[in-house]
């Protein structure tokens, strides 16, 4: 297990659990997803659906909310969004196999990129950037960042980031990291708000060839740093594949490094955390971090 307030499911209870609510998969395959993803376990119902199961344990009224909310944010997201995107298809209720709601949504085909693969690709740069313009471009309604997660203050995180640093002694060079979260923290806003997906690592981005086929997991879409979502760029692009992003996008510098500290902190979490559990997550974080260090020479 990935937590330790992870919820048991497995296909069996899944595949119960669906039939039993939505009767008219009840023909239809039912197939645990291997994925990265840290959040959910994912079941695709036949070609066109797929059943998502929060992963660690909360209240049954509070997991209601937060899928009410990711629903209200998908559907904004598929307004904005160049790329094909799920859409929610209906919300399932707990029952004795599993104690909290979950959610069903369309299904978005798509191989899902890795840092391996798309590092050199000018044509995935290009559909990165305008991915991150056209969800900049959205309006706000006069929203403010929330202060959930990533997306406001550097600041604010620095807690957690000596949690990070403290688990990862023997595993990264955590002097020359703390030196760097030191400079990085410091750095002001860059500017106002703006829409962004929020969590726009590889396991939440689908191409076909070379191309940005589709966008997963919207349903934090929310105003917030314009920075954050640029984290795309540093887990997975080559420095002059970033730099193609950055011209496209206008970064200033103080845009461009609060990337890459969004990027920093995230990756520093991915590494010790996920280094038992989940190794591909953790190997993200190891060449996020990486990326990082070449780049910002420090």
């Amino acid at each position: 297990m990935m937590h330790a307030d992870q919820v048991l499911i497995d296909r069996n209870i899944a595949r119960g659990i669906i039939i039993d609510q939505f009767p008219e998969y009840r023909h239809e395959r039912i197939k645990q997803l291997e994925t990265i993803g840290t959040v959910n376990a994912i079941y695709r119902i036949g070609s066109d659906a797929a059943a998502r199961f929060p992963l660690r344990k909360m209240k049954p009224l509070e997991c209601a909310d937060m899928l009410h909310r990711e629903v209200a944010a998908m559907t904004e997201f598929t307004e904005n969004c160049p790329v094909p995107t799920p859409r929610p298809l209906g919300l399932g209720r707990p029952d004795a196999r599993y104690p909290m709601p979950w959610a069903v949504q369309s299904w978005i085909e798509g191989d899902v990129a890795t840092p391996t693969g798309f590092a050199t690709s000018t044509a995935f740069a290009r559909d990165l950037a305008h991915l991150i313009a056209s969800l900049r471009a959205a309006d706000t309604h006069g929203r403010r960042f929330d202060g959930i997660g990533r997306g406001g203050n550097l600041s604010d995180h620095d807690a957690w980031m000596e949690v990070c640093f403290n688990n990862s002694d023997a595993l990264l060079d955590v002097t020359r990291l703390r030196r760097m979260w030191t400079r990085l923290r410091e750095l002001p806003p860059s500017g106002p708000d703006v829409m962004s997906h929020r969590d726009l690592i590889p396991a939440n981005l689908l191409v076909h060839g070379e191309r940005l086929a589709g966008v997963l997991d919207a349903g934090s879409f929310g105003p917030a740093d314009p920075a954050l979502d640029l984290v795309a760029t540093w887990h997975l692009l080559d420095r002059d594949r970033r730099d193609i992003v950055r011209r496209h996008l206008g970064s200033g510098e103080v845009e461009w490094e609060r990337g890459a500290a969004w990027a920093f902190q995230q990756a520093m979490g991915l590494v010790w955390y996920y280094e038992q559990t989940n190794p591909s997550m953790s190997a993200l974080g190891r060449s996020t971090l990486s990326r990082l260090l070449d780049d910002l020479d420090v």
